[in-house]
C-alpha cells in the first residue's frame, strides 16, 4: 500500500530487448496512470484562469455599458437642453422676424413715398436745367421759373415739416419781385400767391414755446413732488393734546388746615374732603396720562387705502428712478411737441400722467400744481390742417404754358 502511494520516478526505456520494450510499455502505461492527475489539475487550472478571464471580460463589457450608458443619458440631456434652447432661439427669431418685417413694410412705404419724391425732384431738376438752357430767351421767364422753384420748394417744407414761416416768407419774397416787374399780365398770379398768404395768415397759431416752457417747469418740480412710500404721519389739528393734571391739596383742604381750633368734627370733615380730592385730582391724572398713551399708541399704527401696493414698496433706489422715468417720458414728450408728433406728444403725456396718479402722493400741492400744468398743455391742439401752396404754382405754370 505504501508502494502504491508513493509517487514512481520515470524509467527511460531500453530499445535494445524485447523485454525492455515490454518494460517500457509497462513504463508508459505507469507513467500515463501516474501523470492523469497532473493532467486534471492543468485543466482545472486552465478552467479557472478561463472563468477569471469571463469574469474581467464580463466586468469590462459591464463597465463599458455603465459608461456608455452615462455617456448616452449625459447625451440626451444635453441634446434635450440645446434642443430647448433652439426652441426659444426660434421663437425670439420669429419675434425678430416678425418686428423685422413690420418695419420693413414701414422702409418700404416711406422708400415708395421717397421715390416719389425723388421722382419730383427729379423732375424738378430736369426742369431747372432747361430753365438755364432758356435763361437768355426772356427775363420774365427767368423770373417766373425762379418763383417757381422757390414756391415749389416753400411747399415741400410746409408738407413734410410744417414750416408755416418759411412758406409766408416764401410767398411774399414771390410777390416783391413779380411786384417789381410792375407788369399787369403779373396780377393774376400775385392774386393767387395773396390768397395763399391769407389762408396761411389765418391759420390758429400753436404756441410751441410756452408748451415747450410749462414742460420744463414741470420736469423741474419732479424733484419736489412727495412719493406715496415718502409720507409720513402727521398730527392730527383736530384731536387737542391732553393735560395732565398735577394732584394738589384744595384750597378747602389747606382752609381745613388752617383752621385747628374749630372742632374735631370739623377736622375730620376737612380731611374726608381732601382724601376726596386728591382722589379725584388722581383719578383725572391717570385719565390724562392714559389718553395720552393711546393717542401716541395710535400714531403708531395707520391704515389707508391705496390703489397700487407697489408704490408703498418702492425702494430709495426705485423711487430714484421713478422720478428719472418720468422726466425722460416728459422730455421725450418735448422732442415730440418740437417736432409735431403729437401721437407720441400725447401718448407721452398720458404715460407721464399715469405715473403721477400711481407712484406721487396726489393730495400734496406740488403734485396737484404739476397735474393741473400737464392738463393744461395737454389740452393744447397741434392737429391744424395745413394748407398747401397749389394755387399759386398753378398760376405761374399756367402762365409760363401760355407764354
Amino acid at each position: 500500500m505504501t508502494e502504491q502511494q508513493s509517487t514512481p520516478q520515470p524509467q527511460l526505456p531500453e530499445a535494445s530487448s524485447p523485454a525492455s520494450q515490454n518494460g517500457g510499455a509497462a513504463a508508459s502505461q505507469a507513467s500515463y496512470t501516474f501523470t492523469a492527475p497532473d493532467g486534471t489539475a492543468a485543466l482545472r487550472r486552465r478552467q479557472r484562469v478561463q472563468t477569471a478571464l469571463l469574469l474581467v471580460v464580463a466586468a469590462g463589457l459591464g463597465a463599458q455599458w455603465w459608461v456608455s450608458h452615462t455617456e448616452l443619458r449625459d447625451l440626451r440631456s444635453e441634446v434635450a437642453q440645446r434642443l430647448q434652447s433652439g426652441d426659444n432661439s426660434s421663437n425670439e427669431l420669429k419675434g425678430v422676424l416678425k418686428a423685422v418685417q413690420e418695419n420693413t413694410k414701414d422702409l418700404q412705404a416711406k422708400v415708395s413715398v421717397l421715390d416719389s419724391k425723388q421722382a419730383e425732384s427729379q423732375s424738378q431738376q430736369l426742369a431747372l436745367e432747361q430753365m438755364y438752357q432758356d435763361l437768355n430767351k426772356n427775363r420774365d421767364d427767368w423770373a417766373l421759373s425762379e418763383i417757381e422753384e422757390v414756391l415749389s420748394t416753400a411747399d415741400q417744407q410746409l408738407e413734410l415739416a410744417g414750416n408755416v414761416q418759411g412758406a409766408l416768407i416764401a410767398l411774399q419774397n414771390a410777390d416783391k419781385s413779380l411786384s417789381r416787374a410792375d407788369k399787369p399780365q403779373f396780377i393774376a398770379i400775385r392774386r393767387a400767391i395773396a390768397r395763399d398768404i391769407d389762408r396761411l395768415k389765418a391759420l390758429p397759431t400753436v404756441d410751441i414755446a410756452g408748451i415747450a416752457v410749462r414742460l420744463d417747469s414741470a420736469i423741474g418740480q419732479i424733484d419736489n413732488m412727495p412719493l406715496l412710500v415718502d409720507e409720513k404721519p402727521v398730527e392730527s389739528a383736530s384731536e387737542p393734546k391732553p393735560q395732565r393734571v398735577s394732584a394738589s391739596p384744595a384750597p378747602a383742604a389747606k382752609a381745613a388746615n388752617g383752621k385747628n381750633a374749630k372742632g374735631k368734627a370739623e377736622a375730620v370733615q376737612a380731611e374726608a374732603s381732601a382724601w376726596s380730592q386728591w382722589l379725584a385730582g388722581a383719578r383725572e391724572t391717570w385719565q390724562s396720562i392714559s389718553t395720552e398713551m393711546w393717542t401716541e399708541l395710535r400714531q403708531l399704527v395707520r391704515i389707508r387705502e391705496v390703489q397700487t401696493p407697489e408704490a408703498i414698496l418702492l425702494s430709495p433706489g426705485q423711487a430714484y428712478f421713478v422720478r428719472e422715468n418720468l422726466k425722460l417720458r416728459l422730455l421725450n414728450a418735448r422732442l415730440a411737441l418740437l417736432s409735431r408728433n403729437e401721437f407720441a406728444f400725447r401718448n407721452d403725456l398720458a404715460s407721464a400722467q399715469d405715473s403721477i396718479a400711481k407712484y406721487f402722493d396726489t393730495r400734496a400741492k406740488q403734485v396737484q400744481t404739476t397735474q393741473a400744468l400737464l392738463k393744461q398743455v395737454q389740452g393744447s391742439n397741434l392737429s391744424i390742417q395745413l394748407p398747401t401752396l397749389a394755387e399759386s404754382l398753378n398760376a405761374v405754370r399756367n402762365y409760363k404754358a401760355r407764354h
